[in-house]
């Protein structure tokens, strides 16, 4: 097992790249020295004067010295993130893009009227957008037609292209634009979609809008938006809910607050009353002396829990009508009335 180094060894090791970093940044600014080493592919101050072996590891015959790569002694390390600016980022040596990008996201707005929220409902939805091509199916193939394979790529899906750096040598590895990263291409391309496996169409689906959602809230339909070209995943969609208020009703979460109006003689002396709800019209018991601003619940008569099999509930308050005017009969019963309290 090798010995570790003190840290004496250590510090002056660090030190010295450091410095041999700085050099290697300075001649990456330096216009005139870079052209020199493209065209020489050596050394820049000593460029014709001795034979170079290029950057691949900074060899004992750069003029960095020894200590990175294959040619140094003492310890190695990843060059790409220090000099990540000067190349665009990144401090791998080999560079990959994905496949063909995924389609497009669609984002839309549906309406909904208070009690659609409440209870769920089920929209039409038209949209206009790219769909996989009803033809060939998405492939980009003419039906009947065989896949080869691709000569640009050789198969492979991916063109690799090398790039002579004073790191050494970049790979940088990219989708073929031939077979867009699938390794084969149809002899024959879909004459319907030209090849690229999607067209542009009217398409109608019927979408359930969960009970309990709420205004401002938003759905996301996985695989809903714009198909991908050449087989690739599609996009998704987004529905952003709108909420139309109802002067009857007022959400407070999954309950429902609404206010019933009552007479005197109906607080005082109890009655039942109708009440509006979401299902309908109920009856509720207004007991003898009831107090204005009294709150009564009805249960489960709320809205639907958005994850769950419950409502919420209804609170209903209770508001006491004083007449304006009143008869001298009915004067003359008050304050017979208020007399014996």
């Amino acid at each position: 097992m090798p010995r570790p180094m003190k840290f004496g060894r250590v510090f002056a090791v660090w030190r010295t790249s450091i410095i041999r970093i700085k050099k290697a940044h300075q001649v990456l600014s330096d216009k005139e020295k870079r052209a020199q080493y493209d065209q020489y592919g050596s050394t820049f101050d000593q460029a014709g004067s001795q034979g170079g072996t290029g950057f691949g590891g900074f060899g004992s015959g750069s003029p960095f010295g020894g200590g990175f790569g294959n040619g140094g002694q003492g310890f190695e390390f990843d060059l790409g993130d220090i000099f990540g600016d000067v190349f665009g980022g990144g401090g791998a040596r080999t560079r990959t893009r994905t496949r063909t990008a995924r389609g497009a996201d669609i984002h839309m707005d549906a309406e909904l009227t208070f009690k659609d929220a409440a209870f769920g409902v089920e929209k039409q939805v038209s949209l206009y957008k790219q769909v996989a091509c009803d033809v060939c199916l998405g492939a980009g193939a003419e039906p009947g037609s065989s896949l080869k394979k691709c000569k640009t790529c050789d198969g492979q899906g991916q063109v690799v292209t090398n790039q002579r750096t004073i790191l050494g040598t970049f790979q940088s590895a990219s989708v073929c634009n031939d077979c867009h990263g699938e390794g084969k291409r149809p002899e024959k391309a879909c004459k319907h979609c030209g090849g690229n496996g999607v067209i542009k169409k009217h398409s109608e689906f019927s979408l359930k809008i969960p009970g309990g959602i709420d205004d401002g809230e938003t759905i996301r339909v996985g695989g809903g938006g714009e198909a991908g070209a050449h087989g690739a995943t599609p996009g998704d969609l987004y529905l952003t809910v709108h909420v139309k208020s109802d002067s009857r009703f007022e959400r407070d979460g999954f309950n429902v607050h609404s206010t019933v109006t009552i007479q005197f003689a109906q607080a005082v002396l109890g009655d039942e009353v109708a009440v509006e709800t979401l299902d309908g019209e109920v009856k509720m018991v207004i007991p003898e002396g009831t107090q204005p601003g009294q709150v009564f619940k009805l249960r489960e008569r709320g809205i639907k829990q958005l994850r769950g099999s419950g409502r919420g509930d209804h609170l209903v308050r209770v508001e006491v009508s004083v007449p304006k005017k009143i008869s001298r009969r009915q004067k003359e019963l008050l304050q017979e009335f208020g007399s014996l309290s």
